[in-house]
């Protein structure tokens, strides 16, 4: 029997400590050789501080991380520990992130005080 993350929308990845106020990218998932990842949803938690100010945050693969939901905002987040969001494929066509595409987060416009979040990956993994 195959793994879950081939067999079912799953966990692929959790990253904590990631930066959401400096502009940069971070890699949250990089796609294992031979196969093809479907991203469902990422889910933005445990803030370590007021995420105020964070209103634009790209999600992808790519030097820009710009190949599937861009523009998230994460301004509302201002409840330290324990607030979240989700953020889910919609109804935009979207091609599958390949073999080695280092899928991650992309801060546009972060936070205006210092913060991290953990951030998981969900999604399925299909040969390619």
């Amino acid at each position: 029997m195959g793994a879950l993350r081939e067999l079912a929308i799953a966990k692929v990845a959790t990253v904590a400590g990631v930066d959401m106020k400096t502009a940069a990218k971070t890699t949250l998932f990089t796609v294992p050789t031979g196969k093809i990842f479907y991203p469902f949803a990422v889910c933005i938690r445990k803030p370590s501080a007021s995420m105020a100010g964070g209103t634009d945050y790209d999600i992808g693969s790519g030097a820009n991380a710009d190949t599937w939901r861009q523009t998230n905002d994460l301004s509302a987040m201002t409840t330290l520990t324990t607030d979240m969001k989700f953020i889910t494929a919609d109804e935009t066509k979207y091609s599958g992130e390949v073999a080695a595409a280092a899928f991650g987060i992309k801060v546009i416009t972060g936070t205006t005080a210092a913060c991290t979040a953990t951030i998981d990956v969900f999604g399925f993994l299909a040969d390619a």
